[in-house]
């Protein structure tokens, strides 16, 4: 059991998994666009020639089916101008680094003292030049890093070809850098997440004891109280004031005793002890999508 956050605040409590499956949803949408893709990618030029078809007497059509290709380009023209199927990789690969970058940066966060949420291996991760103390999380700051020089790719060849006209420029031949050095940079950015990934170590007793405080069950409070008959608006308000005496005591709702509950809604009886407990708060997560606690797990 973890915190979950929104506007980098400590909001409901969710699972490390339920976390990481996010991450799962975006990493299958980057498989799905790119086998997607291929159908643009693998379409046959061969015989376009310069411009105008060629005038040799070609069956592009059976020279496409021994090469493998699906299907051959229907104009000349667009056959020797088209970097489509560039760029469309390039943006790809920007969504899948900006999916990578946004890992790396909460794997950077979590690493920290401030969270301690987990521990990178040695093996991607260094030590300061001159703090003897520190342990840097390198591998991912350097995938956030290449980020932009991806992005920087994608831009690049946008920028190139923006104002050519049709149909061949020399311009064309700056397609190759930035295609190349992207599925490099992908490539061996992929293989270093997936090698942290196997090696990471998790505080468990850290995240839970994150969630005990920051009062994350305030919205289940609120919800066992509209449960009782009250309207949702009234039941924040109530709330919202039992946090803030929390607060004054330094304690969680769930040390609060029963008389202190009713002295701000007399409609609070024992059983909101069960319902506050995190376990069974993530117990009731019915719903497909949700962060739900199976016991066996």
């Amino acid at each position: 059991i973890m915190p979950g956050y929104t506007h980098m605040q400590r909001a409901q409590p969710i699972t490390f998994s339920h976390h990481l499956l996010a991450y799962m949803e975006m990493f299958k949408r980057d498989i799905e666009r790119l086998k997607d893709s291929l159908k643009r990618v693998n379409v046959l030029v061969l015989g376009s020639f310069f411009k105008q078809k060629t005038s040799y007497d070609i069956d592009r059509m059976y020279v496409a089916s021994l090469l493998d290709f699906k299907e051959v380009s229907l104009n000349s023209i667009d056959g020797v101008s088209d970097r489509d199927f560039i760029i469309e990789f390039l943006s790809l690969a920007s969504l899948i680094m900006m999916h990578l970058s946004r890992f790396s940066e909460e794997v950077v966060l979590w690493s920290t003292q401030e969270f301690n949420f987990v521990e990178l291996s040695d093996q991607y991760s260094t030590g300061s030049s001159i703090m003897p103390q520190k342990k840097n999380p390198d591998s991912v700051e350097l995938i956030r890093g290449k980020t932009g020089r991806v992005y920087g790719n994608l831009f690049a060849l946008l920028t190139t070809m923006k104002g050519l006209p049709l149909a061949y420029n020399k311009d064309m031949q700056e397609d190759k850098e930035p295609l190349f050095d992207t599925v490099d940079t992908l490539k061996g950015c992929l293989k270093v997440f997936i090698g942290l990934l196997g090696t990471i170590r998790v505080n468990e007793k850290k995240m839970e004891e994150a969630v005990k405080f920051g009062y994350l069950n305030a919205t289940d409070l609120a919800d066992y109280l509209v449960k009782k008959g009250i309207p949702f608006r009234t039941a924040h308000d109530i709330v919202g004031k039992l946090v803030a005496y929390a607060i004054t005591k330094n304690v969680s709702l769930e040390e609060l005793n029963i008389s202190e509950f009713r002295n701000f809604c007399q409609l609070i009886d024992e059983d909101v002890y069960e319902f506050l407990d995190l376990k069974n708060i993530l117990k009731r997560r019915k719903t497909i999508g949700a962060a739900r606690w199976e016991e066996d797990v």
